[in-house]
């Protein structure tokens, strides 16, 4: 049994003929039990069919008449108005999913083992030390002017069964795939917990190139929401269009947007999956007997004056042992390239980023000391250690 009430059948029956999936059903009516939507979307499907009376013969019967009226009363353009075929509703005549206005494929097909089994074997690849991870989604930006239309598409329902509902109420699409697919991913990784908070973050990318052209109507609703900036390919992020959905009247959005959204004819293309570990941060502290060495590389004009540094003599044991993808050198102080540093040394730290590796005990710092202090007679470093932000 699906946890919905009497008040949800309406809301069911309009989503169902509109061309959302089970799992985008039970978002909007607000299900925030994790247990549906990680039961087979078929099965869910047919605990909804069940629950609003439809007899599923190889076709799911439809309301596409009385929601034309619905519309009609309402005052919507008939050009805005989604002509709903009976074969056109969550499945095909064969019972085969279509793809969902809303999620665009993303809690069907691309929510399920296959795609885990990818995200795990992403992670082995990767070779990093871990003990919990953090999953994140990344979805296209259109998919939230779908969502706003579909909640407009219900919005008279829940106006009309008098329901204390918001848009804010309805569970996001980034949540009902985590809730999907945390288990699995665990399963697949021998039972590694997906956590809330975790140092490694493994991403999930999703893009939509049919429906790009979505979210371009805000741009000349709202302008003063897509500014141009130097890092983004396009103006329309995720952030933008949220804010302009925020400002955009609902008699505007209607008359620019079909309600429901109109069918796409594919899935969202999932990119290559994404780690991340946190940086770690290595500290301690240098000394420096060469009156020929800088702190830092000494390049001049794209050239390079000195053939090492003190930075470069340290950092290179440094990552190929925590096999990280870069590093930030910082220093209390620097000296010219021809004054040494003795007594105690000078305290520096390594914020390494990316690490593969992040767990050393005392006793193989102690080694990877060694390791630094042996490659070089110009320098010397003491007192390493892994310390925090």
């Amino acid at each position: 049994m699906l946890p919905l009430k009497d008040t949800d059948k309406p809301i069911v029956q309009k989503l169902l003929s509109a061309g959302c999936c089970a799992r985008c059903v039970l978002r909007f009516c607000c299900v925030s039990v994790q247990a549906p939507y990680r039961q087979p979307p078929q099965e869910t499907l047919e605990l909804l069919r069940a629950f609003i009376g439809q007899k599923h013969d190889g076709k799911v019967q439809n309301s596409s008449t009385a929601d034309d009226s619905s519309h009609d009363a309402a005052g919507e353009p008939p050009s805005k108005r989604a002509k709903l075929d009976p074969s056109e509703a969550a499945a095909d005549s064969q019972g085969h999913a279509c793809v969902c206005v809303v999620c665009l494929g993303v809690l069907q097909g691309l929510c399920g083992a296959e795609q885990a089994a990818k995200v795990a074997e992403a992670v082995r690849e990767g070779n990093y030390d871990f003990d919990t991870l953090l999953l994140s989604v990344s979805l296209p930006a259109q998919l939230c002017v779908r969502e706003h239309s579909c909640w407009l598409h219900v919005k008279k329902e829940v106006r009309d069964k008098g329901l204390a509902l918001t848009k804010d109420d309805v569970i996001q699409v980034k949540e009902a795939f985590k809730w999907t697919m945390q288990g699995l991913i665990a399963k697949e990784l021998g039972g590694v917990a997906v956590v809330t908070k975790s140092s490694f973050e493994v991403g999930v990318e999703f893009t939509h190139p049919e429906t790009d052209s979505d979210c371009h109507f805000l741009g000349s609703s709202c302008p003063d929401c897509f500014k141009p900036t130097k890092n983004k390919q396009s103006v329309f992020t995720r952030m933008a269009v949220v804010k302009a959905l925020e400002k955009i009247s609902d008699a505007s959005f209607l008359e620019l947007y079909p309600c429901p959204p109109t069918r796409a004819s594919s899935s969202c293309v999932p990119q290559d999956v994404q780690c991340l570990h946190a940086s770690v941060f290595v500290a301690g502290r240098y000394n420096k007997f060469c009156r020929s060495l800088p702190q830092t590389p000494w390049l001049i004009d794209g050239e390079r004056r000195m053939e090492s540094s003190v930075e470069e003599l340290i950092a290179a044991p440094v990552l190929s042992v925590f096999r990280a993808d870069g590093f930030n050198f910082s220093s209390s102080g620097r000296e010219d390239v021809d004054v040494r540093t003795l007594g105690n040394g000078r305290p520096f730290a390594m914020e390494l980023l990316n690490p593969h590796r992040s767990r050393f005990s005392e006793v193989e710092m102690k080694q990877l000391q060694e390791t630094i202090n042996k490659s070089s007679d110009k320098i010397r470093v003491r007192d390493l250690q892994i310390v925090n932000r």
